[in-house]
């Protein structure tokens, strides 16, 4: 069975009249501003000192077990974060509760890292100029050579 379109009667024409076009469907807009479900690149969430302390004051201040699971809920955290930081704040470390930066971690600098490096220096240097030294050693060593040999050859060729 088919349904008949219905157009919208002209309201200065008799109720008889029926309007010849019909009103464009509705069309819903997108949302401008995307939630943050639909983000094209997630982001790791961290958490200051300050707001781990609060959220801890909160939910020690929690009469039952209700409430704590109500703190976590509204502030979208999990029941493991909750037990990290407290064990954190056990411990009295208030710098392990401050985000720690993921990847490797940058490796203290050795103090005498930059004398080592200044000494390997110096001995490639000094190697370098033992190398030009032997090796004009060895070509003086030559000379010699050729200058008594040449001094040799004309003594017999004076004598004969």
């Amino acid at each position: 069975m088919v349904m008949p379109s219905q157009t919208p009667l002209s309201p200065d024409a008799g109720s008889d009249a029926v309007l010849s076009t019909t009103l464009p469907a509705r069309v819903v807009l997108a949302p401008v501003v995307p939630t943050a479900e639909l983000t094209s690149t997630p982001k790791r969430r961290s958490f200051t000192a300050k707001y781990k302390l609060r959220i801890l004051d909160e939910t020690d201040q929690a009469a039952d077990t209700g409430g704590v699971s109500a703190i976590l809920r509204r502030e979208g955290l999990y029941s493991s974060a909750l037990t990290d930081w407290r064990r954190a704040r056990a411990a009295g470390t208030l710098g392990a509760l401050q985000p720690r930066h993921r990847g490797p971690q940058k490796v203290p600098a050795n103090p005498l890292q930059a004398e080592l490096a200044k000494a390997n220096r110096e001995v490639a240097a000094l190697r370098r100029r033992l190398d030009q030294a032997e090796a004009i050693i060895t070509i003086q060593k030559k000379v010699a050579a050729l200058l008594d040999e040449m001094e040799q050859t004309q003594e017999r060729g004076g004598k004969s």
